[in-house]
């Protein structure tokens, strides 16, 4: 993104604190400020094990915006019907801060760009920012694309000037361009001059296959930075040697004023660089501008979220965000940090949304409950409940396997027990489920069916019902949408939109706790709710019933809230109407 004018919304650098004060901004001059730009949904969906579904990347779009991140990589137009859907689905989003941006390549070689299908397809999807990935290392275009030097050059300025004709704001990946640069560093710079000559809003530099270290990219970047001009210069970098957050610091000191990676590093190989880390450095130890500090105290929680939505768990020792990242263990520490928290702390964990930690207490997160109760308009305080017994509870059930990251719904049901107003809408006898298979076809067979019974009282009523799905879980919510739309037909508003099984402690195999995490929608928006059990089954049906119970809870309250707004706008009628009188 060019670096022209800063957000209006931005609240620029400070000084830098004491390490364990708050982070309190003060304005800063507009070249401390450093654009982000998030490739999680491409670049980090190519990690292997995670597969984010439509639903998942809709959701981590809101939350980056949410956090302030400047640009947000969907994906390739086009290439599969996912993303197809996503690049129309995301222009529906009512996004405050983040641009989306489309990812493809130049065109191809002998194509003329107003030819080329892949950039018709960037310009198609809508998105007012267009991400094109193009060669600068000599080895690659003979060996890799099997063209001349010049055909690459041609094919670089011409897709850019394609797509600036196209009124969309073009920043060029220069992939390879370390190795490129090292290797012949004249033709990688005519690269880049290419595009900018073609009028580029921004090259990012890939460091694609990792193996730079940081004071390589230091001495390259502060070359390329004087040598280009105008055009915001970028860094994006994998973490093969481990360097990815070195790399991408060492860039930003050089007169880079962008940073790529993906949320937690999660990517091929061994990963991206991890853009949240990336973040609170610049913003903590470089006097940089990304987010701002009320928004990095969000870190910690899209960190968990995004890992969440990915299957993932974040590791405890992860920089900032991890559990273990501020924890201390008896003796020494544990004595000095109440005394000192300077002496074992480099920043204070509140800047990042996390806590210190003792392994033998953790310490309360009163503070975040509160906040978080009142997004779901229920204010503990003023209910007199015992917020630290919830606190301890949600500890507990943390420690038994739950997480509530991701799931609103059953933390909104679990507030309300403690409130003493929970009351369900109805409840189980018992529930049975068949899997039927009759014909073995081996691994690839696809023909079993799962039949589910369901005996629900609601009320005083008995309700039996039996539903049919592919698999175990879709017949119990067919099931019980079955027992129970008579009494409650809003039922059939919901949609179970995503379904996610882990095992938070895979050493133990197939005896392991197992959590499930259920995506549900309707009309007004999506809800997560978890189940956790040792039979996968039952965490399943502890999970559907929390979703069902909370979408109906939903329900009831906007009927409320909207039968208020009337009678509030009727009597604010009556009185203007009196007064006239």
């Amino acid at each position: 993104m060019p670096s022209h004018t800063l957000p209006n919304h931005a609240t620029p650098c400070r000084t830098p604190p004491n390490p364990n004060k708050n982070y309190d901004e003060k304005v800063c001059p507009l070249e401390e400020k450093v654009y982000t730009y998030d490739t999680t949904l491409r670049d980090g969906e190519q990690c292997e094990g995670v597969t984010l579904s439509l639903e998942d990347k809709l959701r981590i779009v809101k939350r980056l915006d949410q956090f302030g991140i400047d640009v947000i990589e969907g994906g390739f137009p086009a290439s599969n019907p996912k993303d197809i859907a996503f690049f129309e689905d995301v222009q529906k989003l009512n996004l405050q801060h983040a641009r989306i941006a489309a990812f493809g390549s130049t065109c191809k070689k002998g194509i003329p760009a107003n030819e080329d299908g892949g950039l018709a397809d960037l310009v198609g999807s809508g998105a007012p920012v267009v991400t094109i990935v193009g060669k600068t290392w000599d080895e690659q275009v003979t060996r890799a694309l099997r063209t001349t030097l010049k055909e690459n050059l041609r094919m670089i300025r011409e897709s850019v000037e394609f797509l600036k004709a196209a009124d969309r704001e073009v920043v060029f990946d220069a992939e390879h361009f370390f190795d490129g640069y090292k290797a012949n560093p004249k033709y990688a710079m005519a690269c880049l001059k290419a595009a900018v000559d073609a009028g580029v809003d921004a090259i990012d530099l890939c460091e694609t296959n990792g193996g730079a270290l940081p004071f390589e990219v230091e001495e390259i970047v502060g070359k390329v930075v004087s040598q280009i001009g105008d055009v915001a210069i970028g860094i994006h970098c994998h973490n093969d040697t481990g360097c990815a957050v070195a790399n991408s610091l060492a860039a930003v000191r050089a007169g880079a004023t962008r940073v790529q990676g993906t949320i937690n590093g999660i990517g091929e190989r061994v990963g991206n660089t991890d853009l949240l880390t990336v973040i609170a450095d610049l913003e903590l130890k470089m006097n940089k501008y990304c987010v701002g500090s009320e928004r990095l105290r969000g870190l910690t929680s899209l960190s968990q979220y995004v890992a969440d939505l990915c299957n993932m768990s974040v590791s405890t020792h992860h920089p900032y965000s991890g559990s273990s990242a501020f924890a201390h263990k008896g003796g020494l520490h544990a004595s000095a940090i109440a005394r000192f928290p300077e002496a074992y702390e480099h920043t204070n964990p509140a800047n990042v949304g996390n806590s210190s930690r003792m392994v033998v207490s953790e310490l309360a997160g009163k503070a975040s409950l509160l906040a978080k109760a009142n997004s779901f308009g229920i204010d503990l305080k003023a209910a007199g409940v015992d917020v630290q017994k919830i606190l301890d509870d949600i500890k507990a059930r943390e420690a038994a396997g739950y997480s509530y990251e991701v799931a609103d719904g059953s933390l909104a049901l679990l507030l309300y027990r403690h409130l003493g107003t929970y009351r369900p809408s109805f409840t189980l006898e018992s529930f049975r489920v068949i899997v039927d298979d009759h014909e073995d076809t081996g691994a690839f067979a696809k023909d079993a069916m799962s039949e589910a019974t369901i005996k629900i009282h609601v009320g005083d009523k008995r309700f039996v019902a039996t539903g049919e799905g592919a698999g175990p879980v879709g017949a119990l919510d067919t099931a019980l949408r079955m027992a129970i739309s008579n009494s409650y037909p809003q039922v059939a508003e919901m949609e179970l939109t995503d379904y996610k099984v882990r095992l938070p402690d895979e050493s133990q195999g197939t005896d392991a706790i197992t959590r499930v995490v259920i995506t549900t929608a309707d009309s007004e928006g999506s809800w997560g709710t978890v189940g956790v059990s040792e039979n996968v089954i039952e965490a399943s049906w502890n999970a559907l019933v929390d979703s069902i119970e909370y979408g109906l809870l939903r329900l009831r309250k906007n009927k409320q809230a909207h039968h208020t707004d009337e009678s509030d706008s009727a009597n604010k009628q009556a009185a203007t109407e009196d007064q006239g009188a």
